[in-house]
Parts: C-alpha cells; sequence; structure tokens
C-alpha cells in the first residue's frame, strides 16, 4: 500500500490539468451532499443573476478586482 507521501509526490509530476482534475475529484469525495432544496434555488439564482447581466441590468467584476478587494480585506 502506498503512502501519502508517496502519492502526493506522484501526484505534483501530472500535468496541471490533471492535478486539477485529481484535486477536484478528492475534494467532491468529501464534500457534503447539497440537499436538492439547496440546489434548486442556486440554480435559480446563477439564472435569475445570468439574466440580469445579459438585460444589462447588473455589470461584472474582473477576476483581478475580485482578489484585489479580497487581499485587501484578509490583509494579504
Amino acid at each position: 500500500m502506498k503512502s501519502l507521501e508517496n502519492i502526493a509526490s506522484e501526484a505534483l509530476l501530472l500535468p496541471a490539468d490533471q492535478r486539477f482534475t485529481l484535486a477536484h475529484r478528492i475534494l467532491s469525495s468529501v464534500e457534503p451532499e447539497m440537499e436538492a432544496q439547496v440546489e434548486t434555488a442556486w440554480d435559480m439564482e446563477i439564472h435569475e443573476r445570468i439574466r440580469k447581466y445579459d438585460a444589462g441590468q447588473t455589470s461584472g467584476v474582473s477576476g483581478q478586482e475580485v482578489f484585489t478587494e479580497l487581499d485587501k480585506k484578509l490583509k494579504r
């Protein structure tokens, strides 16, 4: 049986896209299942936000702006 250290070392040798896929699979395996009502509510919220954006009723914020603001809040 491989140790955690061996698995991690091998995983770090994978191309970035495969490491991302592996990380997603591992995280998904430990996340609690979302209740159907919560998932439905989030789907509705996402669709409403997209509708408002497409209709010009709201604007987007660049990822750079979001991360800069987050860094300020976290005092990095």
